[in-house]
């Protein structure tokens, strides 16, 4: 297979120009052509006078590769030798009892896939409902206001990825290709080929919903076992290890237990009543960094004038952005998870306080861009941030020793979220609050839109934002949002929505596990975002494949 990179389409070309380009760089006519297809396709518009697509084919010339490339040279044209992900253990070894998996997010989805391939039939249970159900409980909560606590943006079938903009792209590496087993499976499932090859592939939330299902039904064709409205509420050991666990049915309230030696936990970043517990049963772990501010809107037609240039603005796809700073205290301001064309949604999951994500369908094609514009914070901001009236947001102590100056709390930084979000309901009574970025940034509260229109999935309500974040927050976003405006114009727009509050960004607490990836308590595998492993769906699912192999590998 004869690998091309760089090839190039203007706006006015589509991809049926492809071949004939393939033959000149060959030097060979189209009946040589075996087959062909695109491994690769991105968009380069830094010259925005003149953007183009640029992809990367695999070629196949009947056998004659090494002959095509003596009188072919260049860094453009190379050999390459196609490669797939392999299952790295013996299949069909026995375990004393299935194995359970704890969450039906990516990494869950994904660990249980490998072990039913690997004829492994694991048991995997989820607080909330499956997609039908999920989806029913969502909207009537973005109608009405009623929060249903086990079923919801952050709970249920496909994790918290399932209201999202389903992006795929990641920064993990992926020397195993894992993460291209990811891809492909995702593929099988119906999210469409060309995730496999453009450089920043998205499913949206319309089509990741069947995607999930058809995901379900094909593990549960391969011996899977799936509990839905089922919470994982203790564990039993024996001998040091792991030896069962009882759940609790969230709808009749049946408790029931389950034998088991071997228990993956993939939990998610929002199941802190399960963090509790794990700490309370004294499973190791610690809190880590994160990020926190606000989701930022944006007309999407003002993003592709900035990306792509005037007059080929209407010419690509709903366009992403990425920006980062360094605020004047050090921290990092950047943004994060970006929907091109997509939705604010209140992603809350707790009674009393209010979270916001972000979320694009397949096509894109709201009118806002929106993206979290976020900022760094550590475990010391934890224990400092304690004590009323300090000029930093005036936390008051957390009480159980979250705010300890000799110890920090492993959950402290659960806390801290909370109060984010306890703050963030409260302005509104529990609808999204908003302000405009120059009321933000003056310090004056906002009554209504001028025009940028906030695209928001459940209620919301202009007012001032700013007593939601610490001081220092809001100080970096300005800074950031100050800087990216001289990189994309528009981007300090007076107008630009403001909402809050973004604290979900990823999981605030590691599980310990050593290097065969098993936690403190020998049996237990803290796998994917919840677990402080990834970030992102796909990450996520490829540290779910990581684990099922550490758990095969430990019966080998």
């Amino acid at each position: 297979m004869i690998r091309i990179t760089g090839i190039t389409l203007t706006p006015g070309e589509g991809e049926r120009h492809l071949l004939p380009k393939i033959c000149r760089k060959l030097r060979l006519s189209e009946k040589d052509i075996a087959a062909w297809h695109i491994t690769k396709r991105s968009i380069d518009a830094r010259k925005k006078e003149a953007p183009v697509c640029v992809y990367q084919v695999d070629v196949e010339v009947q056998g004659r590769e090494a002959a095509v490339l003596k009188r072919i040279r260049g860094p453009e044209i190379r050999i390459m030798k196609e490669a797939s992900y392999r299952f790295p253990v013996q299949k069909g070894r026995v375990f004393p009892h299935r194995p359970i998996i704890v969450g039906t997010g990516p990494a869950g989805l994904f660990c249980g896939y490998m072990l039913a391939e690997a004829g492994y039939a694991p048991i995997l249970l989820e607080r909330g409902g499956p997609v039908p159900e999920r989806e029913e409980a969502v909207k009537r909560f973005w109608k009405t206001g009623i929060l249903d606590p086990e079923c919801n943006v952050q709970f249920g079938e496909g994790g918290a990825g399932t209201f999202s903009d389903g992006k795929l792209n990641t920064l993990t590496k992926d020397p195993f290709l894992r993460g291209r087993k990811v891809l492909e499976t995702f593929a099988a499932m119906g999210a469409g080929e060309e995730i496999l090859y453009d450089s920043k592939p998205h499913i949206g939330t319309d089509v990741l919903k069947a995607v999930l299902g058809n995901l379900r039904r094909e593990m549960e064709r391969l011996g899977c076992e799936f509990f839905f409205h089922t919470k994982f509420t203790d564990l039993e050991c024996a001998g040091g290890r792991l030896s069962g666990i009882f759940t609790e049915d969230v709808r009749s309230g049946e408790r029931r237990f389950f034998l088991t030696e071997h228990l993956i936990l993939a939990i998610g970043h929002s199941a802190r009543d399960t963090f509790r517990m794990l700490y309370d049963r004294r499973l190791s772990m610690h809190a880590k960094a994160f990020a926190v501010g606000l989701r930022m809107e944006h007309p999407q037609a003002m993003i592709q004038k900035a990306q792509y240039g005037e007059r080929f603005a209407g010419a690509f796809p709903p366009a992403p952005y990425k920006v980062t700073a360094r605020a004047s205290d050090g921290r990092g301001v950047y943004s994060f998870c970006m929907c091109p064309g997509g939705y604010v949604v209140n992603a809350s999951s707790e009674q009393g306080r209010l979270a916001v994500n972000g979320m694009s369908n397949r096509a894109r094609d709201g009118r806002n861009a929106n993206s979290a514009v976020i900022v760094t914070v550590s475990p010391e901001d934890f224990v400092r941030l304690s004590g009323p009236g300090t000029p930093d947001g005036g936390f008051p102590d957390a009480g159980d020793g979250f705010s300890s100056a000799d110890r920090i709390h492993p959950l402290a930084g659960v806390e801290f979220q909370r109060r984010l979000e306890e703050r963030a309901f409260s302005l509104a009574d529990g609808a999204v609050p908003l302000q405009l970025y120059g009321d933000f940034k003056a310090g004056r509260m906002s009554t209504g839109p001028v025009d940028v229109l906030p695209d928001t999935m459940g209620a919301n309500c202009y007012t001032d934002i700013r007593g939601i974040l610490p001081d220092f927050v809001n100080r970096a976003i300005v800074e950031g949002v100050d800087l990216w405006g001289r990189r994309i114009s528009g981007f300090d727009r007076y107008d630009a929505v403001l909402s809050g509050v973004e604290s979900r960004t990823s999981s605030p607490v590691r599980i310990e596990r050593d290097d065969s990836l098993m936690g403190s308590i020998p049996g237990i595998y803290p796998c994917g975002e919840g677990a402080g492993y990834a970030g992102g769906i796909t990450s996520a699912a490829m540290d779910g494949i990581r684990v099922a192999e550490a758990v095969v590998k430990e019966r080998s």
